[in-house]
């Protein structure tokens, strides 16, 4: 089964299996990985945003317009920055590595 890791905010990395056909934010939720995904992965918010590496960044598709749209709302947006719940796993991602960023903006609930 793929791995991948997350970057915690405080910096600790957390290993965890990631079973193909999931997504990112799914992996978190299922590995008590401190991600919030306040609309459950309906691309209506960006409280799921991780910034990857440039070598992962490239190896995904293209972001959606849709995807584009809620991550200019994410707070510490980068170059590298996608939604969790749009990076689908598969066995090309294996050792996937996704930071947190350091704060959310739950527009949900604001």
């Amino acid at each position: 089964m793929p791995k991948m890791v997350f970057i915690e905010r405080d910096g600790n990395r957390k290993e965890v299996d990631a079973p193909v056909g999931l997504s990112v934010l799914e992996i978190a939720h299922r590995n008590d990985v401190d991600i919030e995904g306040a609309c459950e992965g309906s691309l209506a918010c960006s409280t799921c945003h991780v910034i990857l590496e440039a070598d992962w960044y490239t190896k995904l598709e293209d972001a959606s317009e849709d995807e584009e749209d809620m991550l200019d709302l994410a707070f510490g947006l980068t170059e590298t920055s996608r939604l969790g719940c749009q990076i689908i796993m598969n066995d090309d991602l294996d050792g996937l590595t996704v930071k947190l960023p350091a704060e959310t903006r739950n527009m949900l609930f604001e």
